[in-house]
C-alpha cells in the first residue's frame, strides 16, 4: 500500500513517520526547510511516549514524482486546504481513497467537490504535535486516528490502512460512522483551541482556575448545541465524556493554534470558533463565548510572518 502525507507538519509528520517508522511506503509532500531537512537528515519524533527517528524518508513537494497513490492523509492547515487540493490530481488513481485528517467539519464536502466522492473516506485525529524545527516532530499527547466510509458501507482499503496503523503502534478506529465522530472532535477541539490561544496558556492552568474551567466549560456547551442543532447525532453523554477527557489530558498539552500564535503563524480560528459562530447564526444557536474567542483573536488571524513549512 502506497502512502502519501499531503501536509507533512504536526499531524502528517507524526502518523506518517510512525508508519514509514514500520516500513510502510510513504511519502511526504512538504515545503522550504522542513522538507530541505527531511531530504537531508530524515524525520525525528519527539514524544513522551518515546522517541521515533526515521533515517531516511521520502519527501518532495511535486506530486508529480509520486504518481497515484493509495491512500492520501490530507493533513494541510485549513486555511491551506483550498491550494492544497490543487497538488491532488497526480496522486490519484482508480482506487485512490484521500482521507482529510483536519480540525474543521468542512473538509469532507470540499475534497468531494475535488475529487469525486468514490475518492474520500471521512477521517479525524487526535493528537497534540507540532513542527519543533525542520525535520522534527514534538509530539505531548494523544495520538489516534479515526476514519471510516462516508457511506458506511465496508472498504477494504481501509481494512488495509487498519492493519497498517495498527502495525505502527498508535491509536485507530474504523468508524462505520464518521461523520458524527469529526462533529465530536469539533466539538472538542473548538474549546481547547479557543481556550488556550485566547489565554495563552496550556491545558492546566485553564483546569486550575474556576473561572477559566467555568468558561470553558460553557464554551463546550455552545459547540454541542450547534452540533445538535445541526442535526449530528452526538451521544447523550458528550458533554460528560468530553469534560472528562480535557480532565485527563496533560498539564502542559497545548493546542496548535496556541503554537501558531506564539510563532507568529497564520490561524485555523475562522473555521473553528469562527464557524461555531456562523453555524450557530444558521440554526439559531447563541454563542457567546465563541463570539468573544474569535474576536479578540481576530486580529493575529493571518499572523505576522509567513510559514515555510
Amino acid at each position: 500500500m502506497r502512502i502519501a502525507i499531503l501536509g507533512s507538519g504536526g499531524v502528517g509528520g507524526y502518523f506518517g513517520g510512525r508508519l514509514a517508522e514500520t516500513g510502510a511506503d510513504v511519502t511526504f509532500i512538504a515545503r522550504g526547510a522542513h522538507l530541505a531537512a527531511l531530504r537531508e537528515r530524515g524525520l525525528r519524533i519527539d514524544s513522551p511516549q518515546g522517541n521515533h527517528q526515521v533515517a531516511r524518508v521520502q519527501a518532495t513537494d511535486d506530486p508529480t514524482t509520486i504518481g497515484p497513490v493509495d491512500i492520501v492523509f490530507f493533513t494541510v492547515k485549513l486555511y491551506d486546504t483550498e491550494s492544497a487540493v490543487q497538488l491532488l490530481p497526480p496522486l490519484i488513481g482508480p482506487g485512490t481513497l484521500v482521507v482529510p485528517f483536519q480540525n474543521g467539519v468542512d473538509s469532507v464536502e470540499v475534497l468531494t467537490r475535488a475529487v469525486g466522492r468514490a475518492h474520500v473516506a471521512g477521517g479525524t485525529a487526535y493528537v497534540a504535535a507540532v513542527i519543533a524545527e525542520p525535520g522534527l516532530i514534538r509530539h505531548s499527547a494523544m495520538g489516534s486516528i479515526i476514519f471510516g466510509p462516508l457511506d458506511g458501507e465496508r472498504l477494504p482499503l481501509l481494512d488495509r490502512l487498519l492493519e497498517a496503523c495498527r502495525h505502527a503502534g498508535f491509536g485507530v478506529t474504523l468508524s462505520d460512522h464518521i461523520m458524527a465522530d469529526i462533529w465530536a472532535k469539533f466539538v472538542r477541539l473548538t474549546v481547547f483551541s479557543g481556550m488556550t490561544a485566547l489565554t495563552r496558556c496550556p491545558i492546566g492552568p485553564l483546569r486550575d482556575d474556576p473561572d477559566l474551567l467555568a468558561m470553558m466549560r460553557a464554551a463546550l456547551v455552545e459547540s454541542i448545541a450547534v452540533a445538535r442543532a445541526k442535526g449530528v447525532p452526538l451521544p447523550e453523554k458528550a458533554f460528560d465524556d468530553i469534560d472528562k477527557a480535557m480532565g485527563t489530558l496533560p498539564s502542559n498539552a497545548r493546542s496548535s493554534m496556541l503554537e501558531d500564535l506564539e510563532r507568529g503563524r497564520r490561524l485555523e480560528l475562522p473555521w473553528l470558533s469562527g464557524t461555531i459562530v456562523r453555524i450557530g447564526q444558521e440554526v439559531g444557536v447563541d454563542t457567546p463565548v465563541h463570539r468573544f474567542i474569535a474576536t479578540a483573536l481576530k486580529p493575529h488571524v493571518n499572523g505576522t510572518r509567513t510559514n515555510n513549512t
